[in-house]
């Protein structure tokens, strides 16, 4: 029988960010941590629920709820599984006393976020608050599925050096992921901009756009309760997954990510944060800090590494410090291209495309940019 089940606190982490937290600078902010289906007070008018997943690296997603009128808005929904739909009808019964859903926020577009918006927008008729970026990259998505993936992105593996039997599994794979764990998203969107200031249960909070993790992820800011939803853009234990794919192979998310983490500086240093994954914690200046130096360290082994010409496929074990597992693999090639592709935009390593049909990268012995 399905049911929501206890929390059971797992942090694993395929990023190769395994340093602990620096509990001196970063500290949790919270003891407690819900059980799924339940949900805790961690601010004025803020409940703090807590999903299953079933992720690589995740076993969980954190949800938030705002105390609005005559309701709650709900910040990001948890993706489409029968076992989160049941957990949502747990707390929407038994913690919210019947109360509806006002409104839906989704900080991005990623399943484990955009995942029920639909479902909760048809169920309470309630408008969805995303970023224009977010909810077409979602839309976009959710329409393009198709049981065979299209050859670019079976040519775009090719070119990362994947075998032909590699080659036969990405075929086999289908191109309908995104599909299967996400209700049809809303064709309405109330958009949020950056700077927008959004009035919920009578508290304003502005909207602060971070990239690189996803086109235009929106996290939100409450001067008034000293808290930030900071969705996926700042983990406290892990770093957030940035990858390049098939879709746009020339893109160069890890410089757009660490661009942004600036906006962040100017936020209180006590600011309480609020993560979708991991646990609630204060010290953002010090996450900041350890975000940008994580990825300098990555930048610098892979540049040292490309001394000689380098296939994607030859970074990973360096860059995790163990072998990969094969669901993880897509994954850590994603992650390893964008750090290559920041890397050549910042005039550090050249790439060619070898007899093989495999790119190849060197570097080129040019002073580093500041990242």
């Amino acid at each position: 029988m399905l049911h929501c089940g206890e929390a059971t606190p797992q942090f694993p982490d395929m990023t190769g960010d395994a340093r602990p937290v620096r509990y001196d600078k970063v500290s949790p902010a919270f003891d407690a941590i819900p059980a799924h289906g339940d949900v805790l007070p961690v601010a004025p008018g803020v409940l703090w629920l807590r999903m299953p997943l079933n992720l690589t690296g995740l076993s969980h997603i954190n949800l938030w709820l705002i105390e609005d009128d005559g309701g709650y808005a709900a910040v990001d929904t948890g993706m489409n599984t029968e076992v989160i739909r049941l957990c949502w009808d747990k707390v929407l019964t038994h913690a919210l006393g019947g109360k509806p859903i006002t409104r839906v926020i989704c900080t991005h577009y990623h399943p484990d976020h955009m995942g029920l918006a639909g479902w909760l927008c048809e169920r309470f008729g309630a408008p969805l608050y995303m970023t224009r970026r977010e909810w077409l990259q979602g839309r976009v998505f959710w329409l393009d599925a198709q049981a065979q993936p299209p050859e670019f992105v079976v040519e775009y593996y090719r070119l990362l050096g994947f075998t032909e039997e590699a080659l036969r599994e990405v075929r086999s794979r289908g191109y309908s992921h995104f599909r299967d764990s996400v209700w049809e998203p809303p064709g309405q969107l109330a958009r949020i901009r950056d700077g927008d200031v959004l009035t919920i249960g009578g508290r304003g909070f502005r909207v602060v756009v971070g990239y690189g993790h996803a086109p235009e992820h929106a996290c939100l800011f409450s001067a008034e309760l000293n808290l930030m939803f900071s969705g996926d853009q700042i983990l406290p234990r892990i770093t957030p997954h940035i990858g390049v794919y098939a879709p746009e192979p020339e893109a160069n998310p890890l410089q757009e990510y660490l661009d942004s983490l600036d906006t962040f500086r100017p936020l209180p240093a006590d600011l309480l944060v609020l993560p979708a994954h991991n646990e609630p914690f204060r010290g953002l200046h010090a996450r900041l800090d350890d975000l940008r130096q994580h990825h300098a360290h990555r930048l610098n082994l892979l540049e040292e590494m490309t001394a000689e010409p380098k296939r994607v496929a030859s970074t990973l074990k360096a860059l995790y410090g163990r072998q990969l597992r094969p669901h993880e693999t897509y994954l850590g090639f994603a992650e390893s291209l964008a750090h290559l592709n920041c890397l050549r935009a910042q005039g550090r390593v050249t790439r060619e495309l070898a007899d093989d049909g495999v790119w190849r990268f060197r570097r080129t012995g040019a002073a580093a940019n500041a990242a």
